[in-house]
C-alpha cells in the first residue's frame, strides 16, 4: 500500500508564488482567443493536421483512380470531402481536438520542466522528449491504439512549436525548420555552452537584445524561465514576461515570441508559420513509418466512422448464441465490404465462468471474422464474469462505440459495475445486453431481476437491454445491423422509470436519413406523428409511417420516408419502465467535455474526465461537428427520467465550431446532453442532437496528477487529491483499476483534514516484457461510506520504451498537484 504523504507543508511553502503566477502572462504560444494577429498553440495545430491530412488524402485518392479536388479553404468538412469520406468530417476534428486539448495540457501540467519548453538552453533534453515522442505515437499506431497515440501526439507537438518560441532560430535568419530537430540521428549544432554570454539588457525594447556575437556565430540559445528563482547563468537571455523571474535579474528582458506583444513579439507570426512548418514535418514522419491509411486513421478520417465490437460468453450453454453472432458478423462484413458502412475497427472479447478477454481488436474483416469463427462453447457455470468483458472492450474501444454483449446469466463480478459504469461515462460508449435468460412471462415486461445489472449498465449507455429466448435472437440482430453504420446520432432519449402517459416531441432536420425509433417495455401501446400529420400506431406493424417490428419487448419502427424533416411526436402509455431512443444517420453531430477553465500558467482549458461538481458552476467545452455553416443556439442538460429537469447553460462562441458553455446549475440525478442549433445564421433550419449516454454530478471532486507515461521495468506513480463541497470531515473509500491488470498499491481508506481534502497516491508495476505502444486505462474511483455518490477520475496512458528515469514525482508535477487543488479550493 502507498505511504501518506506530507501534503500541507508543501502548499505552505508555494502557495504565495502560484497566488503570483494566476495574474501573469503565459510562457508559451496562446491557446486561446486567437485573432488575425496573434496565433496559437490551437491553430498552429489544426493547420498543420489539415494541410498534411489534405496533401496524404490527395496520394490516396488519385492511387485510388479517384478525381481529387483541390482545396480553395482548409476545414475539417472540406479535408473530408476532398478525401471522399465526407462522413469523416465529424471524426476529423474530433481527433483535431484531442491533439489540441493535449498540447493545452503540456504547459497546464508541466509548467516548470524546461525541456517541455525548450527553455534553459535544454536543447538535447527537448530534443529527446521529441524523438520519444514520435517513437511512442509510431508504436500506439502499430497496436490500433489511435486514441494513444494522438494524446502523445499533442504532447509532443507542443515541446516542437515551442522550440521556434522560446529559441533564437528565427532571430538567426531561419526561415524553415529545423530538420535535426526531429531526427535523433542527426547532431544538435552550433548550441551556446553554459558559459558564453548570449543577451543583454533590455527594458521596453528588447527587440535585439541577443548579442551580436551570437548572431554572427549562428549560436542557437533559449530564454531561461523560473517561477521561483531570480538566478540563471551570467549573461544569459531569459524568457521574458511577468511570470518569469529570471528577466529580472541582468540581462534583463527577454527574447520570447508567443505573441504579438512578447518580448520579441515582432516575430510572432514568423515563428509561428515556422512552427507550422515543422508540426508538417513530424507528421511526414509518422506518415513515413506507417502507411498513408492507418495515418488518416490516426486524424479520424476513413471510409468508416463505425465500430463493430461483440463480447460474448463462450460457455458451453451458448453454442446457439455463438452460432448466431457468427452469421451476423459474417453478414456484415460481407454485405458491407468496400462500403462507407464497412465498420473501420472490430473488437472481440469472450469470457466465461472462469476467465475472460483477451481483446482482440483489427481493422482487417477477414482477421475478426476468423477470430468469431474460431469461437467455442466450452465449460460452465451458473455466473459469468461479463462485466470484466464488458470492462475490456470499455477500455479498448474508440470513444463512442456501440458494443453488443452476449449472454445468458448474471455477473459472477458484480463489484466491477462501479469501474463499468465510469468508463461508459468516460468513454461515453453505447452497451446493448442480449440476453437469453428471460423469464418465464416476459409479455409483462418484468425483467429478470438476475440481470438488474446489465440493466443499469444498458441505461446509463443509451443502449438497450433485450431479453429473449434463443429461437428468437436471431429477430434482434436487427439492431446490431442497424448500430454499426457510420454517421449513426442520437437525435432523442428518454427513460421513464414508472410509466404513465406522455408525449414526446423532437425535431428531425434536412440532414437526417434512416429515422429509427427503438422502445422497450412492456405492455405497452405507442402512436407516432410524422410533420406531415401521418399517424402510425403500435398495433400496426405495417402501415403509412413504416415498419414496425417486435420481439417481445423490444419495438423497432423503421421510418420508411428518405426525407423525414420535420417535427415528429410519440404518445406512449405504458404502466411499468420503458425507454424511447430515436436515431437517424447524419453528418452532423457534437462532442462535448466538462472543463476547468485554467489561469494558471496560462489561459486554457483542463479537460475533467470525472464527473462534474454537483454544486454546479460547470464549464463544458462543446463542439459542432461535421458542419461547416451550422450553429450551436442552445445547450442543456436535461433530467434522464423526466420531462421538467431541464438546465440551461450560456454559451460562448469560441470559433471553429467550439463553445464554452457555463452550467450555472446541474441536474441532481443522471442526465443527458441536449444541443440545439441551426444550419447559419439566417437560416429556419434546426436541429438538434442528444448525447446516448447518461451522466451524472458529484459533491466529490477528484482530481489526479502523473508524469504521464508507463515505462517497461518501472513503477507508474499517481497523486490524487480528493475534495468535497460538502467542506465537512469525511472518509473516502478508493477503488483503483486497469485494464492491463498490472501490480497496484494504493491505500483503500483515506481519511480527509476537517474541510474535506485527502490525498492519495498509487504505484503501478509495469511488466518489464510489455510492448511499446500498450494502452493501459487507470481508473480511480472514490466514495464515502453510507452514500450512494461517487466519483472517478479516467486516465488514457500508453507504455513507451524510450529509455527514462525513473517516474518520480516531480517539482512540476508537485506545482500541478498544486495548481489544481487550489482552483479546486477557490471554487468552493
Amino acid at each position: 500500500m502507498g505511504a501518506p504523504i506530507m501534503f500541507p507543508s508543501l502548499i505552505c511553502s508555494v502557495f504565495a508564488l502560484l497566488s503570483l503566477a494566476a495574474q501573469t502572462r503565459i510562457q508559451a504560444f496562446k491557446i486561446t482567443n486567437s485573432d488575425s494577429f496573434n496565433t496559437t498553440h490551437q491553430n498552429i495545430t489544426l493547420s498543420a493536421i489539415l494541410q498534411k491530412s489534405a496533401e496524404v488524402c490527395q496520394t490516396v485518392v488519385l492511387k485510388q483512380g479517384g478525381n481529387f479536388v483541390q482545396l480553395r479553404s482548409l476545414t475539417e468538412v472540406s479535408v473530408a470531402a476532398a478525401c471522399l469520406s465526407p462522413a469523416s468530417a465529424a471524426t476529423l476534428k474530433s481527433a483535431i481536438s484531442e491533439i489540441q486539448l493535449r498540447n493545452a495540457r503540456v504547459d497546464i501540467r508541466y509548467i516548470t520542466d524546461s525541456k517541455y519548453h525548450f527553455d534553459d538552453e535544454s536543447f538535447e533534453e527537448g530534443r529527446n522528449l521529441i524523438t520519444q515522442g514520435v517513437s511512442l505515437v509510431k508504436a500506439c499506431l502499430k497496436l490500433k491504439n489511435y486514441e494513444s497515440a494522438r494524446l502523445q501526439l499533442g504532447e509532443t507537438l507542443h515541446t516542437l512549436q515551442d522550440f521556434y518560441s522560446h529559441s533564437n532560430w528565427i532571430e538567426l535568419g531561419n526561415r524553415s525548420p529545423y530538420a535535426n530537430l526531429i531526427n535523433p540521428n542527426l547532431p544538435l549544432e552550433n548550441l551556446a555552452d553554459k558559459k558564453t554570454p548570449t543577451c543583454q539588457s533590455c527594458i521596453t525594447d528588447c527587440t535585439n537584445n541577443i548579442l551580436n556575437t551570437i548572431i554572427k556565430q549562428k549560436k542557437l540559445t533559449s530564454g531561461y524561465f523560473s517561477l521561483i528563482s531570480i538566478f540563471k547563468p551570467d549573461g544569459k537571455c531569459s524568457h521574458g514576461g511577468t511570470l518569469d523571474m529570471t528577466s529580472r535579474m541582468e540581462p534583463t528582458g527577454g527574447i520570447n515570441k508567443d505573441d504579438p506583444e512578447a518580448s520579441h513579439g515582432s516575430l510572432h507570426l514568423v515563428a509561428a508559420d515556422v512552427a507550422t512548418a515543422a508540426s508538417k514535418d513530424l507528421l511526414e514522419g509518422i506518415r513515413r513509418s506507417t502507411n498513408d491509411i492507418e495515418f488518416l486513421r490516426l486524424m479520424g478520417i476513413s471510409s468508416s466512422s463505425s465500430v463493430l465490437c461483440i463480447v460474448i460468453d463462450t460457455s458451453a450453454s451458448m453454442a446457439d448464441e455463438i452460432a448466431e453472432v457468427k452469421r451476423v458478423t459474417s453478414f456484415i462484413i460481407d454485405s458491407r465490404r468496400g462500403t462507407a458502412d464497412a465498420p473501420s475497427i472490430y473488437i472481440l472479447v469472450p469470457f466465461n465462468s472462469t476467465n475472460f478477454g483477451p481483446m482482440n481488436k483489427t481493422t482487417d474483416p477477414d482477421e475478426f471474422k476468423r477470430l468469431v469463427n474460431a469461437l467455442s462453447a466450452s465449460g460452465e457455470g451458473e455466473l459469468k464474469m461479463s462485466l470484466s468483458g464488458l470492462w475490456l472492450a470499455l477500455a479498448g474501444a474508440p470513444t463512442a462505440s456501440e458494443i453488443f454483449v452476449f449472454t445468458n446469466s448474471p455477473p459472477i463480478d458484480f463489484l466491477k459495475i462501479t469501474t463499468v459504469l465510469a468508463l461508459i461515462e468516460s468513454t461515453k460508449s453505447t452497451v446493448n445486453f442480449m440476453l437469453t435468460n428471460p423469464l418465464t412471462n416476459t409479455s409483462l415486461g418484468i425483467l429478470n431481476p438476475l440481470n438488474l445489472l446489465y440493466k443499469t449498465s444498458a441505461l446509463a449507455s443509451g443502449g438497450q437491454i433485450i431479453e429473449v429466448s434463443k429461437e428468437l435472437l436471431a429477430n434482434t440482430s436487427s439492431l446490431i445491423t442497424n448500430s454499426t453504420v457510420s454517421s449513426l446520432v442520437t437525435i432523442f432519449q428518454a427513460v421513464r422509470n414508472s410509466g404513465g402517459t406522455e408525449l414526446f416531441t423532437f425535431v428531425v432536420d434536412s440532414t437526417v436519413r434512416n429515422l429509427t425509433f427503438y422502445i422497450t417495455g412492456n405492455p405497452l401501446l405507442f402512436s407516432i406523428t410524422a410533420p406531415s400529420g401521418q399517424i402510425q400506431t403500435s398495433v400496426q406493424s405495417e402501415g403509412p409511417l413504416g415498419v414496425i417490428q417486435t420481439v417481445v419487448n423490444f419495438y423497432t419502427v423503421r421510418i420508411n420516408t428518405s426525407r423525414p424533416e420535420g417535427q415528429w411526436s410519440i404518445n406512449i402509455i405504458s404502466a411499468l419502465f420503458y425507454t424511447l431512443k430515436v436515431t437517424g444517420r447524419s453528418p452532423v453531430n457534437f462532442k462535448f467535455d466538462f472543463v476547468e477553465v485554467v489561469k494558471i500558467p496560462q489561459p486554457g482549458y483542463f479537460v475533467y474526465k470525472s464527473r462534474p461538481s454537483a454544486s454546479g458552476n460547470a464549464k463544458m467545452l462543446v463542439s459542432l461537428l461535421g458542419s461547416a455553416s451550422g450553429l450551436l443556439k442552445e445547450v442543456a442538460l436535461v433530467d434522464a427520467s423526466s420531462s421538467s429537469g431541464v438546465h440551461k447553460g450560456n454559451l460562448e462562441n469560441m470559433g471553429n465550431g467550439d463553445y464554452l458553455v457555463t452550467m450555472a446549475t446541474v441536474p441532481k440525478g443522471e442526465f443527458y446532453v441536449h444541443v440545439n442549433g441551426q444550419f447559419n445564421s439566417s437560416s429556419t433550419s434546426v436541429f438538434q442532437r442528444q448525447s446516448p449516454t447518461q451522466h451524472k454530478a458529484s459533491i466529490i471532486s477528484i482530481s489526479v496528477l502523473t508524469n504521464g507515461t508507463l515505462v517497461p521495468g518501472q513503477s507508474f506513480k499517481a497523486l490524487f487529491t480528493l475534495t468535497t463541497s460538502t467542506n465537512s470531515r469525511t472518509t473516502y473509500i478508493i477503488v483503483v483499476r486497469n485494464s492491463a491488470q498490472y501490480n497496484m498499491t494504493y491505500l483503500p481508506i483515506l481519511p480527509s483534514t476537517d474541510t474535506g481534502i485527502a490525498v492519495g497516491f498509487m504505484e503501478l508495476s509495469v511488466p518489464a516484457n510489455t510492448t511499446g505502444g500498450t494502452e493501459v486505462i487507470l481508473t480511480i474511483e472514490a466514495a464515502q461510506p453510507g452514500s450512494t455518490d461517487t466519483n472517478y477520475s479516467f486516465l488514457r496512458l500508453a507504455v513507451s520504451r524510450a529509455v527514462a528515469p525513473p517516474a518520480g514525482l516531480s517539482l512540476s508535477l508537485w506545482l500541478s498537484a498544486l495548481t489544481v487543488l487550489i482552483s479546486l479550493l477557490s471554487n468552493q
